[in-house]
């Protein structure tokens, strides 16, 4: 009896050990802050459902949750969310270097140079305490969507953003963007975002928050940390998927000329973006909670051309590859009816997860090992060395 357990728990060990491309499978540490659930909730934030607090929360409430630790009581969400509001602000040596920018310039580099001088800049810049850290954390969540706005205002030679730095993230966030918004559809669109933001608040460890969490491993600081998920976000694969997505729902143009377009990607084995995820293979529950706010806002707007459009490649997909779209695809149906630029999706990406990155920098600082993987090797057998006279 002892025999076969020994024999089960190597077999389990080896399956553990054994390489996996990409990390597949791969368990690579512990965490408290995200549960992956192929279930109906999709995602748990700290125990809680993704559904439920996309219904009932604010922002706010997440990002306190995801950084403290638990859901704030009323006064602990208000005093939460005014130290957030009154770091709506950026350090001189940013607001510099923003006025150096050309056009031209992809805003995910610029953002990623701006979060190291966030860092360069912060008055807590050399204190690693977990109470400094957060403090950084909440510091952050006020400065981001402010660089983020003021950022695509220069490099697309706009108007100076709104001085008005009242009300929640969300809504903020979006008058940084898009303006003034007024009614039952600015409510709408302030809405949408806000729930869009809570989605992409946190996931596990995937690649972004996989690099924070190395570079964190070595005990550099938060903003070091966040730098690297920053560049990590950028790549096509992780965060610039939600842009691609965009930016084929308007190459596409109109409902009628969808079906014969991704069937002719299909034909031609090109890719569709929006569609598959590494980890949730039956779906992604966030898609269905996002889709819902985007059919709404179709409807407010009477503008059914890219819910319409975005239907026909989701039923086409599902009948011809039996996939399901990712959380990306309807956000950027909702985000095109907000009038947000598509170049704009990674970089509010990075305003949401923001909250994930920080939270995971902490409890990686918290329970530290340096997180030092092995390379299999597939190089050459050993060889005898040649002085280099008597090479050929």
């Amino acid at each position: 009896m002892n025999e076969v357990i020994h024999e089960q728990a190597a077999a389990k060990v080896a399956h553990h050990t054994g390489y996996s491309p990409g990390l597949e499978g791969v368990i690579a540490g512990e965490s408290e802050i995200c549960q992956v659930d192929e279930g109906d909730s999709g995602l748990r934030y700290r125990g809680y459902a993704i559904g439920d607090l996309a219904d009932w929360s604010s922002f706010e409430e997440v990002a306190h949750l995801l950084l403290v630790g638990r859901l704030p009581t009323g006064t602990e969400l208000h005093t939460f969310s005014d130290l957030i509001m009154r770091n709506r602000q950026l350090p001189d040596p940013v607001e510099r270097f923003l006025e150096t920018l050309r056009p031209g310039l992809h805003q995910m580099d610029v953002l990623r140079t701006g979060m190291s001088l966030l860092g360069m800049t912060d008055p807590d810049a050399q204190d690693a305490s977990p109470e400094s850290t957060l403090r950084k954390s909440i510091r952050l969540l006020g400065q981001v969507p402010c660089l983020v706005a003021e950022c695509h205002r220069r490099l697309a030679g706009g108007q100076p953003v709104t001085r008005d730095h009242s009300g929640g993230f969300a809504e903020h966030l979006l008058r940084l963007i898009v303006g003034e918004l007024r009614g039952e559809l600015g409510s709408a669109m302030t809405q949408a975002l806000n729930v869009s933001l809570i989605l992409y608040a946190e996931h596990e460890f995937n690649a972004s928050t996989f690099s924070a969490r190395v570079t964190a491993s070595t005990l550099t600081d938060l903003h070091g940390a966040l730098t690297a998920a920053v560049a990590t976000l950028k790549g096509p694969l992780h965060g610039g998927a939600n842009e691609a997505v965009a930016s084929m729902l308007i190459e596409i143009g109109t409902p009628e000329r969808a079906e014969s377009w991704v069937r002719n990607a299909l034909a031609s084995k090109h890719r569709v973006m929006g569609f598959g995820h590494r980890v949730l293979k039956q779906g992604d529950a966030r898609s269905t909670i996002i889709q819902r706010h985007a059919e709404r806002l179709s409807r407010l707007c009477h503008d059914g051309r890219w819910y319409d459009i975005a239907s026909t490649i989701d039923r086409i997909m599902l009948v011809e590859k039996g996939l399901r779209p990712n959380l990306d695809f309807y956000t950027a149906v909702a985000y095109l009816l907000m009038s947000i630029p598509a170049e704009l999706s990674t970089p509010l990406f990075v305003c949401s997860r923001i909250t994930g990155w920080c939270a995971h920098v902490m409890e990686q600082q918290q329970h530290n090992r340096l997180i030092r993987p092995r390379a299999r090797y597939t190089g050459p057998s050993p060889r005898t060395y040649e002085p280099l006279h008597r090479r050929i």
